[in-house]
Parts: structure tokens; sequence; C-alpha cells
């Protein structure tokens, strides 16, 4: 199949979510080329554009984005279960961010051609989903799938189990619009939406009483005290990073590390008494976790099979309900589990993490790449690919991976004043200003990072050598 027309480009960008916009936006600054973006949504941002309205990034504004424009002022938050620590934008608020950096930096460049509604086909030709034209699109150097990774929210992906007539089932989406009370909600899922709406419930006066929250599994969770880069922060970011490796280091067992890491703040539970079979990425507070903790109505039978008017059927039994109740599905998969795949493909770019849970610094560090060196062999030896996590063991790949490539960003000429230059490397670029000029404890707290470093990477490769 042809299109219609032809347009062709140096790159051709699948995909207009966050990884793809920190792509864009490096390669703008780093090269000449252009780019052609190509997205099924009516505005960049991915899965931004489908997602709740109250929903609010995980980790600092700060380090979220593309490198050359700064998400948000900087503020520190004065209320809310984020007080105290770096601002976190809201969806709207990184919606409309993506829209201007598309708008006010791309278009104006001339070097980027933008297509949105279009779905893409792997013959490359982009069908407009209003018009129905096609356009056969040319990459003449790569083309940059951007999907890979493409996150499932519950707008987009609706739930796996059946609801019968006049059961209240909604998005959380639907939430901020309902007019008629609810004798009581039920939440569906576990993950970080699910978290999310059970906060957004608990800050609107909802009786914890009143929620029932279907929990199939519980997670670990960063800790977002833990994850700032403000310089005010170094001893909670850089000595996290000292406990991790030094709770590596000690551990008796995989399951002596996750008590370890708990003890020393790193990683928060929902349940102190239940042991989580899951890991995500999710990010809160402990002031989150203690809101929770006030839901007591927890189920956890296994995943919802049946939505019916006096009952949810599960895996593993029933639950009661009413018609009078609502229902709030959450159990879309987020990013969904795949293997990864080399990132640096003949004629071909498949974007993934190269360092834990960052997607953006991930989009642009492979587009820096891509820029400054003409090996892909090379390229793929500096950008190995980090999974994404779904179970607590991926912690300890996620770790091993992630050091393996900062070992050899390290032995890489140039790479280390990108890093440093880098607004989305926020963690490099707080040790790099605290460790220019320190003092006494924040030296210390280097120092026993250094220290635990090497033994606990090695440590943790034992214990999944053990597993295996």
């Amino acid at each position: 199949m042809t299109g219609e027309r032809l347009i062709e480009a140096d790159y051709v960008i699948v995909g207009a979510g966050a990884v793809a916009m920190a792509f864009a936006d490096t390669l703008l600054s780093e090269t000449a080329a252009d780019m052609i973006i190509v997205d099924r949504r009516a505005k960049p941002g991915g899965h931004w554009n489908d997602a709740y309205p109250f929903i609010r990034l995980h980790s600092p504004s700060a380090y979220y984005g593309v490198n050359s424009s700064p998400l948000g002022s900087g503020r520190i938050d004065e209320i809310g279960f984020n007080q105290g620590l770096q601002e976190l934008a809201t969806g709207a608020e990184t919606c409309a961010y993506f829209d201007r950096v598309m708008h006010q930096r791309f278009l104006p460049s001339g070097r980027v051609t933008w297509l949105p509604l279009c779905d893409y086909a792997q013959d490359g030709v982009a069908t407009s989903r209003l018009s129905g034209a096609t356009t056969t699109l040319r990459a003449r150097k790569k083309i940059v799938d951007a999907t890979f990774a493409d996150t499932r929210t519950p707008a987009s992906h609706p739930p796996a189990y059946a609801v019968a007539p006049g059961v209240r089932c909604i998005t959380p989406n639907a939430l901020a619009g309902l007019s008629d009370a609810a004798a009581g909600f039920t939440i569906i899922g576990a993950g970080k939406t699910a978290m999310d709406t059970a906060l957004f419930l608990l800050e609107f006066g909802v009786d914890p009483d009143a929620i029932t929250w279907i929990r199939p599994r519980d997670a670990w969770l960063q800790n977002r005290t833990r994850l700032q880069v403000s310089d005010a922060f170094f001893a909670e970011t850089v000595g996290g990073m000292a406990a991790e490796m030094e709770a590596a280091r000690d551990a008796a067992s995989i399951g002596d590390l996750f008590l370890r890491l708990e003890a020393a703040g790193q990683l928060l539970r929902i349940d102190p008494t239940v042991t989580p079979t899951m890991y995500r990425c999710a990010i809160c507070t402990e002031a989150e976790v203690e809101a929770m903790r006030r839901i007591r109505s927890v189920v956890r039978l296994g995943r919802v099979t049946a939505l019916e008017p006096e009952r949810i059927v599960l895996q593993g039994g029933t639950a009661p309900t009413s018609r009078q109740h609502v229902h709030i599905d959450c159990s879309a998969d987020g990013i969904p589990n795949k293997s990864p795949v080399p990132i640096f493909q003949p004629g071909r770019i498949v974007p993934q993490y190269v360092r834990r849970c960052s997607p953006t610094f991930s989009g642009a560090f492979v587009a820096h790449l891509e820029a400054t060196l003409g090996d892909d062999a090379q390229k793929n030896a500096l950008a190995a690919p980090v999974p994404a996590p779904h179970v607590p063991n991926d912690w300890l790949r996620m770790q091993l991976q992630g050091a393996k490539n900062a070992s050899r960003w390290m032995q890489a000429e140039g790479l280390q004043a990108w890093l440093a230059a880098s607004r989305l490397d926020g963690f490099g670029g707080l040790i790099a200003r605290t460790m220019a000029n320190p003092d006494p404890a924040s030296a210390a707290i280097f120092q026993r990072y250094r220290q635990a470093v090497q033994p606990g990477l090695a440590r943790l490769a034992q214990l999944l050598a053990a597993e295996n």
C-alpha cells in the first residue's frame, strides 16, 4: 500500500509521548536533522492526554519533560501530601507543557513535521483518523519507534471483566463529574492509578470505611523524599543511594534486602503485614502511604472476573456490592510486560529505559548517542536497555544494568560533560554541584556510597544468581 502523498525526513518518529518528545528535542538541539512526528492522538504528550484529571507526576517536575525546556517553576510544595518536596506537575500542566514545546519550539524550527490524529502502519503509511487520507512517510536515516512502552490507561483500555447491566463502573476520569452520591466506592486495581484514586477520594472527604479496595497484589513503592534533586536534599537523595548499596551489601537474602530497604526509608509499602509481589516504579510519600492505610476494607481474592448487581466475582471468591455502589476501574496494565530489544537496529531506533524508571532522560540520552556516534554497536554498548519492572526482583535487575551502563558512561569521552549539563539528569547534577565544594556531612555521605557501591552490586548479582 502506498499513500496519496509522500513526505520524507531524516527521522520518522512514531509516537508523540514523553519519550518521543525528549528524543526529538535533543535531536533538534544537537543535529541539523529534520524529522516527522506522527501520533494517533490530537496533541503531543501520549498517555497524559488520556489520564484522569487529578493525576500528577510521580517524580519532581525538575527532571521530567525535554532537556531544552523546564517544567514548572522549581518551587517547593507548601500543602498537601507532597508538602516540603519539589513540585509535581498536574496532568493538565504536563499536557500544556508538551503542547507548548511542540508549537513554540519544534514547529517554529522548520525541521519538524507534525502529523496528529494519524495511525501509522509498519509499511510506512500514515492514515488520517479524520479524513482517511494516506501519506507515505520515508525516513532517510531511521525510523524511531517510540511506542515500545505505550502506556495503557483505564480510559484507553476497558476492563477485561464482564460488567452486568445497571452496575455503575467508571474510569477514574469520570470521578470528578459524578452528580449522584454513592452508597460506597470500590477501587479495582493495585497499581499507581488505584493509589491515586484512593488518595483522591480521601482528599475529598470520602469516609475511608465507605471505600473497598480490590487489591490482588501489593507493591513496593519508592519514597519520593529520596528522589529530590535540589541541593537542600543531598542528604536524603545521595544518602538514600548509599543506604541502598549498604542494604545490598549486607543482605542475607532478597527478602532481607527489601526489609533493609524499607528500614532505611528507601522503599515503602501500604500494608506492613503483606509481602509485596509487585514493583512498578510507583512513587509515593510517607504521608500518602499513611493515608491509604486508612482504607481497611481490602479484598485479596485475585482479579475481578465479573461485576454483578449484588456481588463482585473474583478468581478466589466473591465480595458484596450493590447497584448504588460506584466501581472505579483501575485495572489497566500501565506499561506492558515486554522483553527488551536492542535500542539501535539497522534503520531503526527503539527507545527504552537506560536508567531505572527514567523515561524522558532515557529518550534524550538515546538521541544524544544517535547525534554524536556513528556506529550502532558502540551506541548499544552505552545504552543497554534497563527492563521496565514488574516484580520485586526487577529492582535488583534494574540496579545492576543501570550500574553497568553508568560505568560505561564514565569511560566514554565527552559523555560526562553532557550528563552534567542535562536538565533531565538531576541526580548527576546534584552530586556534581555538591561535591565541587563539599561540607564534611556531604563528603561523609558520598564516602559511604563509594565504599558500599561495589560490594553492594556484587551482592545483588549473587542474590539474583541464587534465585535462578
